[in-house]
């Protein structure tokens, strides 16, 4: 089974910038692939999916405009662009694909 390993958050102030990266133990070009949040003491909250080839992406209305979801077939990696950060982004951020998840990275937006 694929294994699939999130990096990239971190503390970070409002309007400040991260990119989160997912990483890919084999080859996931046929697979579509999202990312969701959770944050603490609340529910896991989709953000946002991509198509196997990257040409349609969708996102949740709290993040479009913001966020910037990309893959690289090349290197396996799902990467999640985030501007403009705000203090309701915080959360542990999770990529998925129809079969597994990772363990997650934590964003924080704080001053």
């Amino acid at each position: 089974q694929v294994q699939l390993v999130e990096s990239g958050g971190g503390l970070v102030q409002p309007g400040g910038s991260l990119k989160l990266s997912c990483a890919a133990s084999e080859a996931f070009s046929t697979w579509a692939m999202t990312w969701a949040r959770q944050a603490p003491g609340k529910g896991l909250d989709w953000v946002s999916t991509i198509n196997n080839d990257g040409s349609s992406k969708t996102y949740a209305d709290s993040v479009k405009g913001r966020f910037t979801i990309s893959r690289d077939n090349v290197k396996n990696t799902l990467y999640l662009q985030m501007d403009n950060l705000r203090p309701e982004d915080t959360a542990l951020y999770f990529c998925s694909n129809s079969q597994t998840r990772g363990q997650g990275t934590q964003v924080t937006v704080s001053s």
